[in-house]
């Protein structure tokens, strides 16, 4: 793809910012004429960005950027940690927040939770002797981890919707909004997304991203 520095012939080697690279990843520059608005929900595991690009003749412009360089995907599981780590005191007497090994196993639980919900209405967490030989045999529901999540759900709207004003955009102007990063996959981070009234979320044959 040509930037704005090549087509003034200048000799440019490296030059790819990530909200282009993700754009090309998922084929945005092929087979458009026309110019297009894309805006790339870019939620990885430790950060949050959100770009608005104009593609045109192969040519990408990035018109505006927001985020939070304090929310990623990571915050979704700590929050489910802790719910657990709760729990666990409450039917145990035991508190297991300084064992390193038991939040070990309870986060790699959580996290496998956090993408069942994605696709299921309910997870279970099953932990052979977590601490102290006692077994940890649990649930949790979509609702309930939206609940506890809501706040940062919140976090990820506000640069959603302000991003479109910086470059004097109206929001029916965004062609394709691409989702990228694992945890984008949450239903609750899509419903967000989808407020645009535009196409359909872009998620075909998406790069490997952290989650």
């Amino acid at each position: 793809p040509r930037t704005r520095e090549s087509s003034l012939g200048l000799n440019v080697l490296e030059n790819i910012n990530e909200p282009t690279a993700a754009a090309i990843a998922y084929g945005l520059d092929k087979g458009k004429a026309s110019e297009r608005n894309v805006l790339i929900f870019d939620l990885g595991g430790g950060t949050f960005d959100v770009s608005i690009l104009t593609i045109e003749d192969g040519i990408f412009e990035v018109k505006a950027t927001a985020g939070d360089t304090h929310l990623g995907g990571e915050d979704f599981d700590n929050r489910m940690v802790n719910h657990f780590v709760e729990e666990f005191k409450r039917k145990h007497k035991k508190d297991i927040s300084q064992n390193k090994r038991a939040l070990r196993r309870l986060r790699t639980a959580c996290e496998r939770a956090k993408r069942t919900l994605s696709s299921s209405s309910q997870a279970s967490i099953e932990i052979d002797s977590l601490y102290e030989g006692i077994d940890f045999y649990t649930s949790i529901t979509r609702a309930r981890f939206e609940e506890m999540c809501s706040d940062l759900f919140r976090g990820t709207l506000e640069p959603v919707e302000k991003s479109p004003e910086r470059p004097k955009m109206d929001k029916s102007q965004i062609n394709d909004v691409v989702l990228v990063g694992g945890s984008t996959r949450i239903p609750k981070i899509q419903k967000f997304c989808r407020f645009l009234q535009c196409k359909e979320l872009t998620r075909s044959s998406p790069p490997k991203v952290p989650v």
